[in-house]
């Protein structure tokens, strides 16, 4: 597996890295939320821009990409427009999220960008193709808020995801009991082993909370923590999230 570098920081080796969202509506929450990021223990910031009650105006974008840069000095930052269909705030257009994603990777501010595998094979690949001509790493990502789908299917995801070109592929499920966390742990598992990039997975909610905690043992290289304000459910503070990893990672040596 080949690690993926954003800044500073490497994906994919080691203790697993953790994001910290930031989900303010106005330009000014989201700012604010940012300056208290450096003071956390957090390794990259994610802006769920689909939050942002202007998120369509793309000059107010990349006013608000400025201010987060300036901020967030080299903490790396990934740029996420998360769809209603997929448990964000808002619906878009299939043009207009290619449209966002490329303006945000061409603005220079950002490490990583976020694009949905149902949005559609050639469109997740001009999503890729545009942010790699900017240097910009692309996370393609699936959510099911519904429910967990079988293994064989979390399986073909994550590796349809790879196929398409995706630096690091990311799966969040919604488990009904534990049986449905182990699924997703063994999916998790099986393609970690053989996967030639980084994999993010995570069961949400409360019963999926140790898919959180335990991404070293079963391959999942990043995990969300929340700052001031969640962006999913089962999101643990980050300071919290980082005492637990610690100890975790010292009981492996």
């Amino acid at each position: 597996m080949q690690p993926v570098t954003v800044r500073n920081l490497t994906i994919g080796e080691g203790i697993p890295k953790i994001c910290v969202p930031i989900v303010g509506n106005t330009k000014e929450q989201i700012l604010k939320e940012a300056e208290e990021i450096p003071g956390l223990p957090v390794d990259l910031a994610e802006w769920r821009a689909d939050w942002f009650e202007s998120v369509f105006d793309l000059e107010q974008v990349n006013e608000v990409l400025t201010g987060l840069r300036k901020i967030l000095g080299e903490i790396p930052l990934l740029f996420t427009f998360r769809t209603s269909r997929e448990g964000g705030e808002k619906a878009i257009e299939p043009e207009a999220y290619i449209e966002l994603n490329r303006k945000a990777a061409e603005s220079g501010y950002v490490d990583l960008v976020d694009a949905e595998l149902f949005t559609g094979d050639d469109k997740v690949q001009k999503i890729i193709a545009g942010a790699h001509a900017c240097g910009v790493k692309v996370i393609v990502s699936n959510h099911d808020f519904e429910k967990t789908p079988e293994k064989e299917e979390l399986v073909k995801r994550l590796t349809h995801m790879q196929k398409l070109g995706a630096d690091i592929p990311k799966i969040a499920v919604m488990p009904k009991d534990r049986q449905d966390v182990l699924t997703l742990l063994a999916a998790t598992a099986e393609v970690s082993e053989k996967a030639a990039c980084p994999i993010i997975t995570m069961s949400m909610a409360g019963n999926g909370i140790v898919s959180r905690l335990c991404g070293e043992v079963f391959g999942s290289a990043v995990t969300f923590g929340a700052g001031k304000r969640a962006s999913a459910p089962g999101q643990i503070g980050v300071g919290e999230l980082r005492k637990i990893l610690t100890v975790l990672h010292g009981g492996m040596k």
